[in-house]
């Protein structure tokens, strides 16, 4: 069990967003969870460099997995690590804010894993959510790169 120190350590070391797909915490109706990068079913720990700040959808869609396939090579590629890799190194903004794109194999499989853009959906809801944000200024974070 991750105690609340450690967890609100978590929560202010990703500055209040999901580690993976970005999204501010202050937008959701709930607190958002602590993940096991390295799940706990396979020996992750409780320590400080294994937990990320997730969204509920993305702590959903990690479930389990430490890899998945890169949809352009078809490789299995572990999954982004936010303790070891910089968003920004693997994954961009499209222009309007709407969309994350995936720059590299990690984070083309990261994204096509944890669906970060609802593509798998007929109503692809956290599109419209984002493009609400947009539209008020609150998203996506200013340090965020994005398409020109």
């Amino acid at each position: 069990m991750v105690s609340e120190p450690t967890r609100k350590l978590v929560r202010q070391r990703a500055k209040y967003l999901c580690e993976y797909c970005h999204s501010p915490e202050y937008l959701s109706p709930d607190r958002f969870t602590i993940d096991h990068i390295m799940p706990q079913s396979l020996g992750g720990s409780d320590e400080l460099d294994n937990l990320a700040l997730a969204c509920h959808r993305c702590n959903e869609r990690h479930y389990n997995f430490t890899t998945a396939t890169d949809p352009k090579t078809q490789e299995q590629i572990p999954l982004f690590h936010p303790r070891q890799q910089q968003w920004s190194d693997h994954f961009i903004w499209t222009k309007d804010g709407i969309k994350i794109l995936g720059t590299t194999p990690t984070g083309r499989a990261t994204s096509d894993r944890f669906d970060f853009n609802d593509e798998r959906r007929d109503e692809p809801s956290i599109q419209v959510a984002r493009r609400f944000w947009v539209e008020a200024g609150w998203h996506p974070p200013q340090s965020d790169p994005r398409l020109e």
